[in-house]
């Protein structure tokens, strides 16, 4: 009997599943790939059963003979392994970055002559019912406010990409890419203090208050599923802090960050513009006192290095604060001279302490990749304002050359078809 093969990622069995099924059935004995929890980040939405209970799920087919655990999306691991006849998929991955995988797994199958068969993706009203549901799941706060922990377990580097609306929150979402013969797609997003700000026309002084930044958390939450960590700034006063800690928790925030440069009003007594330690850990013990589950994190950054210290100096500064409770550490160089510097903080950290986790912005190691990072054990990289950028550049150029042109077709080549744009949102 030949061995036909297919792999699976969902959490859920609809129609679309059980016709694979049934098709893969044709031909011979049925082998299910279990897609791993770490390969599934990166390929597709982040799961919400655990592995063993896909495993589970998948086994309890009908038609199914075995089921094993996939730990490459690109069949690198499971082609050797079981050298099926026939692999069956979904004609979806023709197009888009699938494409690769596609791809690859066709030169795999030409080494000893097996079969790809593609069967009609399956579309229908259970189908879009039951992906609508597993959204709706995603999105709730207690799933969406412990992803980020899980994600800190599962990945060796958590991708956070800035989101300032709901439109550009549909793209850190949405956006993935074949890289290196994998796909790959952003983690998390991080909701940053300075384009909230700058997108208001004001200046990054903390004018904007946190009950406009939650009305802003709220429409990006509205569309997306992803975890959001939130750039808090000082964090004002210890007492407005533990009710924005417990607000943010119960929206489903994943985290807050604060920092400990001295706020503006109190600058002018802290020459160094930093707060003192002592001060800095009550705010932190304050801030975990508020916290009222496991899920959500209350992380320090450290600016010492931008403020004068040396990274030993500033590595001291942070193991206070870990002892006073923060859950993880946001390393700030503020440009990329800093680079090595943060590099050097994180390895201090890291000879007494192996798990608190470890953040950077990546305008600070613009240059260093992630594989670097990695063996530095940073566990986090943000990406604190590209899209804000990004859209300010592109918008500045097109106002520019629509006075310059007098045309409306004269930005023809730049511009996405609105329907193209709109079909981000179409399925909400």
């Amino acid at each position: 009997m030949k061995k036909v093969y297919t792999c699976f990622t969902t959490s859920v069995i609809h129609e679309g599943h059980r016709n694979i099924i049934r098709e893969a059935g044709k031909y011979g004995e049925v082998i299910v790939g279990a897609l791993s929890d770490e390969a599934l980040i990166r390929f597709n939405k982040f799961p919400i059963i655990p592995i063993e209970e896909r495993v589970r799920l998948y086994r309890n087919i009908d038609g199914v003979s075995k089921v094993i655990i996939q730990n490459e999306m690109n069949y690198d691991d499971v082609i050797p392994l079981v050298q099926p006849d026939i692999v069956i998929h979904g004609d979806n991955w023709n197009r888009g970055p699938m494409q690769a995988l596609r791809s690859h797994l066709l030169e795999l199958l030409d080494t000893y002559g097996g079969e790809l068969i593609d069967v009609p993706y399956t579309c229908s009203r259970e189908v879009k019912k039951v992906d609508n549901l597993l959204n709706e799941k995603l999105i709730m706060p207690e799933y969406r406010r412990r992803r980020f922990r899980q994600l800190l377990q599962m990945s060796p580097i958590v991708k956070v990409l800035e989101a300032h609306s709901g439109i550009s929150a549909l793209i850190a979402e949405k956006t993935v890419v074949e890289h290196e013969g994998s796909l790959d797609q952003f983690d998390a997003m991080w909701v940053s203090g300075v384009c909230d700000s700058i997108s208001r026309g004001k200046p990054d002084l903390e004018l904007v208050d946190m009950s406009a930044r939650k009305v802003a958390i709220d429409e990006i939450m509205e569309v997306t599923t992803k975890p959001i960590l939130l750039d808090g700034g000082t964090g004002g006063p210890p007492e407005h802090l533990k009710y924005h800690v417990q607000s943010l928790e119960r929206m489903g925030v994943s985290g807050i960050v604060i920092e400990d440069s001295s706020p503006i009003s109190s600058r002018a007594r802290h020459p160094n513009g930093l707060e003192p330690v002592e001060r800095f850990c009550e705010k932190i013990a304050v801030a975990k006192e508020a916290v009222r589950t496991d899920d959500f994190l209350i992380i320090a950054r450290v600016d010492g290095m931008i403020r004068g210290e040396s990274p030993e100096q500033t590595a001291e500064r942070a193991k206070a604060y870990i002892n006073a409770g923060a859950d993880g550490l946001v390393v700030y160089g503020h440009h990329e001279g800093k680079a090595e510097m943060i590099l050097q903080f994180c390895d201090l950290i890291r000879e007494e302490d192996l798990t608190t986790p470890l953040i950077v912005l990546s305008s600070d190691v613009r240059n260093i990749p992630e594989s670097e990072l990695i063996s530095h054990k940073v566990n986090v990289v943000i990406y604190p304002n590209q899209l804000f950028r990004s859209a300010f550049s592109a918008m500045q150029e097109a106002a520019e050359k629509l006075l310059k042109e007098g045309l409306a077709s004269s930005l023809d080549d730049t511009l996405k078809p609105i329907d193209e744009i709109a079909a981000l949102v179409e399925d909400l």
